[in-house]
């Protein structure tokens, strides 16, 4: 039997946490109108908001909340959030469509200084670009 160190224990649990949790902080910059439709399983419901990080390098993210699992009524343009979400991608037509679907969303954390905490950063693996990497 092979006996880990506490610090690579403690490294296979981030690991484990970044691999089933995905969260993102920033600030709501725009709310998009409420969708309603009929679906083979009922009746649907769902409203997408446009979050802005704040990276150095400050990304946009379309944001869907499906359902009343969460109710984004409370949020409003400029308020800092965190969000929990999932990633699905679905094929339709011979096209791909990705879904940022969130699961929670929370007031951001405030720190010393009344500035929002930002979600710490999850490094990219598996041939993709690190935050070093640029572009162009």
């Amino acid at each position: 039997m092979v006996k880990k160190t506490i610090a690579e224990t403690f490294q296979d649990l981030i690991f484990l946490y970044k691999s089933f949790f995905m969260d993102i902080s920033g600030k709501i910059i725009q709310l998009l109108p409420v969708q309603e439709g009929q679906g083979k399983n009922g009746v649907w419901k769902k409203q997408e908001f446009i979050l802005e990080t704040g990276d150095t390098y400050p990304k946009k993210v379309c944001i869907a909340v499906w359902g009343d699992k969460i109710d984004i009524k409370g949020f409003k343009m400029g308020d800092a959030v965190d969000v929990s979400f999932d990633v699905e991608s679905r094929e339709y037509n011979g096209r791909w469509y990705t879904d940022v679907k969130a699961w929670k969303v929370a007031a951001a954390k405030q720190k010393e200084g009344g500035k929002a905490t930002p979600a710490p950063a999850a490094p990219i693996s598996g041939g993709m670009p690190s935050d070093d990497d640029l572009p162009f």
